[in-house]
């Protein structure tokens, strides 16, 4: 059985292997070469052609070798002619179409890059509770459960200005031009949407309109109440309704035969402009109670991305900390303890709070990750000549 295409390991976090669909192979053969475990059962494994994951019950994981005994140990998968089959990537055989890339990840790999540079909040209790707590230490004794409380306010706290805590997500705007707000959002860093080439957009917020609460009104205008004497509103107001299919958000650009001899040379000289409304990207509002992004018209189906700031406890396996700030948060947790404890000396947690200050302004200048070559480069930006 031949291999489409040459073999290529690719840089996913999970161990993988592709292939280069033809529109006719639909079995594929999966070698050890690829993966450090070999993975046994269906479910081990997801299968991507064109980068979407494919239903799997459109294919086969046999899990036995190849007849041939001259080659690797390894598996097969074989696609099928079912209800499932994604006819934009597959054709009626259910084979991948021609030219478009097959990745198969092993789905239960646990390998993580790059993970040795944090701490887990585990650690950081256990290590606490050694270093901090006990007899002839600076606290005496102290809950376990109050050590993490604070541990998890601390990730809190540094998440929001000292940490690496910025995350992304892209997705294409539906014609509604609603964007929902990720689990651990707190606050937004930059929208954008990227264009043919790859290049971020700036979306910026608006502060011309927003998304009010609508209350229905009879005939009359009454408001409207339900059986249980509830006042009936609606999920989106006219107001909305109207932003969305407003027709007048992009700019419109004036051409050179209408501009009359003042205008054209008054060109690039005009003042009075507001420079929030100089552009065409569009524009957005946030709905904190819904939990809702809106975006103008002219948003509609592009690719959107939402930079955020995380508060580092949307689920447990995110909760660490980066080395750089290890003793920021231990000197956080001793001030937060102590603090909390009665018959404590004021001059004690002075000090521990002087230390957190200190601990943690000293982790935001090394997570600053600042770099003189690269500093350089910008500034040689400066010495360009401004032509009048």
């Amino acid at each position: 059985m031949g291999l489409l295409g040459t073999r290529t390991e690719e840089a996913y976090y999970n161990q993988s292997q592709s292939f280069t669909g033809n529109g006719s192979t639909t079995s594929f053969n999966i070698t050890t070469s690829y993966f450090t475990t070999r993975p046994t059962q269906q479910a081990d494994i997801n299968v991507y052609i064109n980068n979407k994951i494919i239903n799997k019950s459109t294919y086969t994981y046999n899990g036995t070798a190849p007849s041939d005994t001259s080659a690797d140990d390894s598996y097969n998968i074989v696609f099928h002619n079912t209800s499932g089959v994604n006819s934009d990537l597959q054709e009626s055989s259910g084979a991948p179409k021609s030219g478009l890339k097959i990745v198969f990840i092993e789905s239960t790999s646990t390998e993580e890059y790059g993970n040795y540079q944090h701490i887990s909040i585990g650690d950081i209790i256990d290590n606490f509770m050694v270093s901090y707590v006990g007899n002839d230490k600076i606290i005496d004794r102290v809950k376990k459960a109050d050590v993490a409380f604070h541990a998890q306010r601390g990730i809190q706290e540094l998440s929001y200005d000292t940490l690496k805590s910025i995350k992304s997500q892209e997705i294409e705007i539906p014609p509604t031009l609603n964007m929902i707000l990720p689990q651990d959002y707190v606050n937004y860093v930059k929208l954008s949407w990227s264009d043919g080439d790859g290049i971020e957009r700036i979306i910026y917020p608006t502060r011309n309109t927003s998304n009010p609460t609508g209350i229905l009104q009879d005939s009359d205008y009454r408001y409207l109440f339900d059986v249980n004497g509830k006042l009936q509103t609606s999920f989106n107001s006219l107001t909305w309704d109207k932003y969305s299919t407003s027709s007048n958000i992009e700019q419109n650009k004036e051409s050179k035969q209408d501009l009359d001899e003042l205008d054209l040379k008054a060109a690039g000289r005009r003042f009075g402009i507001t420079p929030e409304y100089a552009q065409n990207n569009g524009s957005f509002f946030i709905d904190e109670i819904k939990g809702i992004i809106y975006f103008s018209s002219n948003i509609s189906s592009r690719l959107v991305t939402l930079k955020y700031i995380s508060d580092g406890l949307a689920q447990d396996s995110e909760m660490v900390v980066h080395k750089f700030a290890e003793e920021a948060i231990y000197k956080h947790i001793a001030h937060a303890v102590l603090a909390s404890k009665t018959k404590v000396p004021e001059y004690i947690i002075n000090r521990f709070k002087k230390e957190r200050f200190a601990e943690k302004r000293k982790a935001k200048l090394r997570l600053s990750n600042l770099k003189s070559e690269e500093l350089t480069q910008i500034m040689r930006n400066k010495s360009k000549q401004i032509k009048h």
